[in-house]
């Protein structure tokens, strides 16, 4: 049996259907991390293709910034084992690890 990942929405106006196909890409069943998972599962759209992570900004409530942009909210995460992935407007997704390090990309 496989065990997707567990969503928690957190903006009022956010639905599971924001989230695309990302959901059907991620389990708890993988042992691989999120990035290779989405790697895997969307290599139609390009794979997982992180943004450079000098210019992005992530700061302790999980608002992504990057410069010249506004701030940019969650809407939505997962956590499979160590990682957090939070989904943003725009397709953005940033992975958390424990130890604080990130990688933004867009999955559109």
């Amino acid at each position: 049996m496989i065990i997707g990942a567990v969503w928690e929405l957190l903006h009022p106006d956010v639905m599971p259907e924001h989230l695309g196909l990302i959901p059907l890409w991620i389990t708890v069943d993988d042992p691989d991390p999120i990035w290779k998972q989405i790697d895997k599962n969307y290599s139609h759209g390009g794979g997982w293709d992180a943004f450079g992570k000098d210019s992005w900004k992530l700061d302790k409530n999980h608002v992504l910034r990057y410069p010249g942009d506004p701030p940019l909210r969650p809407l939505a995460k997962t956590t499979v084992r160590d990682e957090t992935l939070y989904f943003y407007d725009h397709a953005l997704v940033c992975i958390t690890q424990k130890d604080g390090t990130f990688e933004v990309a867009r999955i559109d």
